[in-house]
């Protein structure tokens, strides 16, 4: 299944003939693994490509989703959730491919320049807290590069921290109490 930065986010659904489903229909669990970058954007795709990895390896322990840039659209899916894990690119002071666990509780946890569609992401957080419901959450950050010129590929520095990135998450999952 090609994987893209949609639109709007849709729900990886298993033993459904189209696997993908509109969230008014999509099947709830416990725990969301959701993918966030631009996959235009070189090392800025990386969340988007670990969620992948991780549905091409048939991970079945919680729903997966793809989050393109984030944004305020990923709210109801945020919150019909008890725990968010995203998967995410960070322009930080780590050197390219380094892979972080954090787990923020407010908008301000998150790392300062966390990618190119932070404020996004940052607004979904503080929306999601002041309607009243904000999932616990955990962060996998792989730091990248400057992503800013165009293109599909992710660096070698950072492709070589998926398999590092795909283990955090399931030891996250895992340490959730969903099976892993």
């Amino acid at each position: 299944m090609p994987w893209c930065g949609m639109k709007t986010a849709r729900r990886i659904v298993r033993n459904h003939p189209n696997r993908l489903l509109p969230l008014e229909t999509a099947e709830q669990k416990k725990v969301l693994v959701l993918g966030i970058g631009n996959i235009l954007m070189n090392d800025e795709g990386i969340g988007i490509a670990v969620v992948s990895h991780l549905e091409q390896e048939g991970f079945k322990d919680a729903d997966l989703a793809d989050g393109g840039t984030g944004g305020i659209h990923l709210l109801s899916l945020i919150q019909s959730y008890e725990r968010v894990i995203i998967v995410d690119a960070s322009l930080d002071a780590f050197p390219p491919g380094t892979v972080r666990v954090l787990h923020p509780r407010f908008a301000s946890d998150f790392p300062a320049q966390l990618s190119a569609h932070e404020f996004g992401l940052r607004d979904l957080i503080m929306t999601a807290a002041v309607t009243g419901y904000l999932p616990e959450m955990d962060l996998v950050a792989i730091s990248v590069k400057n992503f800013q010129r165009m293109g599909m590929e992710i660096s070698p520095e950072v492709k070589a921290a998926m398999p590092e990135a795909v283990k955090r998450v399931r030891e996250l999952v895992r340490s959730i109490g969903t099976p892993g």
